[in-house]
């Protein structure tokens, strides 16, 4: 898929920044297929620091595009479909901190869903700003972690991919943690 990016790119180097928005703005709003094949793409194509803002640009705008469109065409429907998942209630029913920090931590995990996090927050009570401002904080160290190991992955550097599986463990470690430490606190009242 990344090639398929990257000769598009190559075919419409004037159009290049367009399409690597449109089709991060489409796989926002499709919801579950990864984003990583458009940031090699854009890493490849654009240089490594102009590949990872064009992704993070792209990735910003699809979340707030994909959440507007959940909100609008799901809420009441998928609300009522999703009481049977305790984990996700959570982050429905937050609010203010608590859905700032719900996001927040969500989208430091490299491995959860991009679209499972925004639709939840899309059907919940999180406001649109809040939800927006956290998504896009939490993304920057996940996309800088995805862009620096597709930048490794495609310069075959052993000490970068060993370095960012450390850092990953560490921020996998530290969320979920936290996240134990909050249940924790939770129960007790």
């Amino acid at each position: 898929m990344k090639e398929t990016v990257l000769q598009l790119f190559q075919q419409y180097p004037e159009l290049a920044l367009i399409l690597s928005l449109l089709l991060s703005i489409v796989i926002a709003v499709l919801g579950l297929i990864p984003s990583f094949f458009i940031t090699a793409a854009n890493i490849l194509f654009f240089g490594f620091w102009p590949g990872t803002i064009i992704s993070f640009t792209g990735e910003t705008i699809g979340a707030a595009i994909a959440f507007l469109l959940y909100r609008r065409g799901f809420k009441k429907v998928s609300a009522r479909n999703l009481e049977r998942f305790p984990k996700l209630q959570r982050l429905i029913n937050a609010k203010d901190k608590e859905a700032f920090y719900l996001v927040f931590s969500l989208r430091l995990l490299p491995f959860v869903p991009s679209g499972f996090i925004t639709f939840a927050g899309a059907i919940g009570k999180i406001s649109f700003l809040t939800f927006l401002i956290s998504s896009s904080l939490g993304k920057i160290p996940a996309l800088l972690i995805e862009a620096y190991s597709v930048y490794q992955v495609t310069q075959f550097g052993w000490q970068g991919k060993l370095i960012l599986g450390i850092i990953a463990i560490c921020i996998i470690y530290y969320v979920i943690n936290n996240l134990n430490r909050k249940q924790k606190e939770k129960t007790k009242t």
